[in-house]
């Protein structure tokens, strides 16, 4: 703004409590892991079906080294190929628990930081009640993670605040509280991602088992009808390829389901632990300030 003497005159502004927009670095580590997924899940199913007519359908594993006939007595291989073509769908559903599994199990890990949780969290909290606030940011660069990324944005948030003048305390602390939860908001999705598949497997792996278990049956009876005179060892066998597929689809889902509340587990210990730190910080905070006021 500038006056009739052509003297230029800066506009005097408040305080702004409100932080600026942070570009965040995540979404390509979010990228990075949808882009897994979508390369991760075909391969598997590549090589599900590879396993399924290589190793499961070898002509050794059936009577007279042909794979149309009945499997050798107790030959699992050959039973599980004459579950038919559900299998391996099956086959490709547990391989991904399995990968998913080991993925959110690196990725949690790594969240939780470098060093003992525990550990950081003590000298964390020593810090922020001797007013260390440095200090604090240092024992976060150490840690590093999704724990740490939390922290770290409360405490930067607490330096700006502390060197604001004029505005209220419960304004300033809110401000901190509300950097923690953007933080935390943040940080959550990457905790969270694919976990939506793990919870998608264990709900249809059972109705898929069974899917093919009833398709199974209908080959089984319908052989049995075009023979004539009933075969009860037909029958039985017939019976034992269908129910392979209920017995693969229950195991997948089960390690689905127990895998899905393990990481859920996890991440709201990680939820909390960030959580308590965060608390210390705001209380931290507002009892320095209320001092000064």
């Amino acid at each position: 703004m500038i006056n009739k003497m052509g003297t230029e005159i800066k506009d005097l502004k408040k305080p702004d409590i409100k932080s600026p927009k942070k570009k965040d670095s995540r979404p390509k580590t979010s990228k990075a892991a949808t882009i897994f997924a979508a390369i991760i899940i075909p391969v598997e199913l590549i090589i599900s079906i590879i396993v399924f007519k290589v190793v499961f359908g070898d002509p050794s594993n059936f009577i007279d080294n042909n794979p149309a006939n009945n499997p050798l007595t107790g030959n699992l291989l050959g039973t599980v190929y004459k579950g038919g073509v559900i299998v391996p769908i099956l086959m490709t559903l547990f391989l991904t628990v399995i990968t998913f599994f080991l993925e959110r199990l690196f990725t949690l890990n790594k969240a939780k930081g470098k060093r003992n949780v525990t550990y950081f969290l003590n000298n964390l909290k020593n810090d922020v009640t001797t007013t260390n606030i440095d200090a604090a940011k240092k024992e976060c660069d150490l840690q590093c993670g999704s724990l740490a990324n939390i922290i770290k944005a409360g405490l930067e948030k607490y330096e700006e605040m502390d060197k604001v003048a004029g505005v209220e305390v419960e304004k300033k602390v809110l401000a901190v509280q509300k950097e923690l939860d953007e933080a935390t908001g943040i940080e959550l999705p990457m905790l969270e991602k694919n976990l939506v598949i793990l919870a998608t497997i264990a709900s249809i792996a059972t109705l898929l088992g069974l899917f093919g278990t009833v398709l199974g049956m209908i080959r089984a009876f319908s052989a049995l009808a075009h023979a004539g005179a009933p075969d009860a060892i037909a029958l039985a066998s017939g019976i034992s390829e269908a129910l392979v597929n209920t017995a693969f689809g229950i195991g997948t889902s089960m390690l689905a389901i127990i895998f899905y509340n393990f990481f859920t587990t996890k991440i709201d210990n990680i939820i909390y632990l960030s959580g308590e730190a965060g608390s210390t910080i705001v209380h931290t905070f507002a009892y320095t300030h209320s001092d000064k006021e």
